[in-house]
């Protein structure tokens, strides 16, 4: 991996589909996000891919994930608490500050995850 830039994933809501919201750090039930399966195998080639998750912060949940993705034929690079420096980092719940601070208290007032709109 030496070498390769870092790209870190959230899980839920990002990987893991999240449409049945929160059922315990270890309860991951829902599928996928369509197409999330080719689209970290394809980054894979160019990037080392992190994901990060708040189910991290006890051994119950990161094994749930490491199962989750084993189950889901999903590989990545390894799974962690805290976001590591990155490129990039993909996540459901963000807002990409732009520069315009005139606007963020409106944007964040008025956001939603994608499964949620």
């Amino acid at each position: 991996m030496k070498g390769k830039q870092t790209i870190v994933f959230n899980f839920d809501g990002v990987i893991h589909s999240y449409t049945s919201g929160w059922k315990g750090i270890g309860m991951i039930p829902d599928p996928p996000v369509e197409g999330i399966r080719e689209t970290i195998q394809a980054l894979r080639k160019k990037y080392r891919l992190l994901v990060v998750s708040s189910r991290c912060r006890e051994d119950k949940g990161r094994v749930a994930i490491k199962k989750w993705l084993r189950d889901h034929e999903i590989e990545v690079d390894g799974i962690t608490l805290e976001k590591e420096p990155a490129v990039v980092y993909v996540d459901d719940r963000a807002v990409t500050f732009d520069g315009n601070a005139a606007q963020l208290e409106k944007r964040i007032r008025e956001f939603q995850p994608w499964h949620k709109r």
